[in-house]
């Protein structure tokens, strides 16, 4: 699968500090102890529908660990996937009357589009379920020879099912209880009441053909792949076991990334899949949570059309920790307007305070589990002082700019204050 194009990143002096982040299965913030290339495995789309806020969210927070760790010196070996065939994506193609195939290419180069404009650093390796067909049989047969799968008992349809039991540090990355893990797989793409299954919280690994859905033959019979073993195979065939990253919303605590880690480990016998298993908050509109349902998506690419700077957009989310959950309105976009209109003002002066001690304080923040609202604060600060007049380094903007733009994502180009379009409020 196509990528999107790499932006340039500036070299700016100096480093700094090792990065240390949130672990969900530790609970507690750690030090990434990455060699010389660090591997990072984030989950990506599923092509039915435009980037939401909440995905731009987190592509945004994983490209801030990719320009982090970049910055300390290493080479970043990052990793996506595409889930283009699963059940959405087929009901909203019936639903519009278009083929699958054309839905998903379509809303694929529309993410492509957002990221680029996003300025967010592509993965190396930007893989498809369909491209990964062949990788998920070869695990799916593993599974089945180890005795951590097997088929149910239908001879219609006979589905491969995953054994929740067949790790027995089952549960460590989530923590949850078996109460909230039930009720989660039911809510989240899982199949608790299907006939035939050894345990309700077994997973799908691969389905049987049904009529009217696609299907590629296998020693298992024809069928398609399970939700996460796609991702499991997709990273241990470009990673490896126990890769330094897994991460994606905290709606895929479970069951999509407590899964995936066990298929991983069920196949290698690894104690973990990742060191660190990462994830962002969910963003809401006008306090109330972001989703279809409700029709209240604010999508990445009508802001652009309206002429929201994309500048801006990242700006706007990441004024916000990136674990926390946080409301979306249009004050959220006037704001990040404001921020980025003082910054380019004050890149463009003559002069100004020392870089040195501001890319210092927004490399420590970032350091620190990824503290965006206190990086930008910084920058504030410096911006602030810029303004009234204080500093006599002429090139100290400059500096700051590459800065900003090498660790925070963020070009700035224009000192002139832009309005800014009210957020679109779109959902099916």
């Amino acid at each position: 699968m196509q990528s999107w194009p790499d932006p340039v990143l500036p070299e700016i002096p100096g480093t700094g500090p090792a990065l240390r982040l949130y672990d969900t299965s530790d609970r507690q913030v750690r030090p990434l102890a990455p060699g010389p290339t660090a591997t990072m495995y984030v989950c990506g789309i599923t092509p039915y529908d435009a980037t939401h806020l909440g995905h731009a969210a987190t592509y945004v927070t994983f490209d801030i660990v990719n320009r982090v760790l970049r910055d300390l010196g290493h080479e970043v070996h990052y990793v996506q996937n595409i889930t283009d065939v699963d059940d959405p994506l087929f009901e909203r193609a019936e639903r519009d009357g278009v083929d699958w195939r054309d839905l998903g290419a379509r809303e694929i180069q529309l993410f492509r589009d957002d990221m680029t404009a996003l300025r967010v650093l592509p993965p190396r390796d930007y893989i498809g379920a369909v491209e990964s067909i062949d990788e998920v049989i070869e695990v799916v047969g593993k599974l089945l020879a180890s005795g951590a799968a097997y088929v149910v008992d239908d001879d219609e349809y006979p589905d491969v099912y995953f054994r929740v039991d067949a790790t027995q540090q089952f549960g460590y990355e989530s923590g949850y209880d078996r109460a909230l893990m039930e009720r989660f797989f039911a809510e989240r793409g899982g199949d608790p009441d299907r006939p035939g299954k050894r345990d309700p919280l077994d997973a799908l690994l691969w389905r049987a053909a049904r009529p009217g859905e696609p299907s590629w033959e296998s020693p298992q019979g024809a069928g398609r792949p399970g939700w996460h073993i796609e991702c499991a195979a997709i990273a241990l065939n470009r990673l490896g076991v126990e890769f330094d990253v897994q991460g994606g919303g905290n709606d895929l605590i479970f069951p999509h990334h407590e899964f995936s880690a066990a298929h991983g480990e069920a196949l290698t016998d690894a104690r973990r899949f990742a060191r660190h298993y990462v994830h962002t908050g969910m963003v809401g509109l006008d306090g109330e949570k972001m989703s279809k349902s409700r029709g209240n998506l604010v999508f990445v690419s009508k802001l652009r059309a309206e002429g929201v700077n994309p500048a801006v957009i990242r700006v706007a989310l990441l004024a916000d920790h990136y674990r926390a959950d946080r409301m979306w309105d249009d004050g959220v976009l006037a704001t990040a307007q404001n921020r980025v209109d003082r910054w380019s003002t004050a890149v463009s002066a003559a002069a100004g305070p020392d870089s040195g001690p501001v890319i210092e304080r927004v490399r420590q923040h970032l350091a620190d589990d990824l503290d965006t609202p206190k990086a930008l604060a910084a920058v504030d600060a410096w911006a602030e002082d810029v303004r009234q007049g204080i500093g006599t380094d002429t090139e100290a903007p400059g500096r700051v700019a590459a800065a900003v733009d090498a660790l925070l994502g963020v070009t700035l180009a224009s000192t002139t204050p832009t309005p800014v379009a009210s957020a679109t409020r779109d959902g099916d």
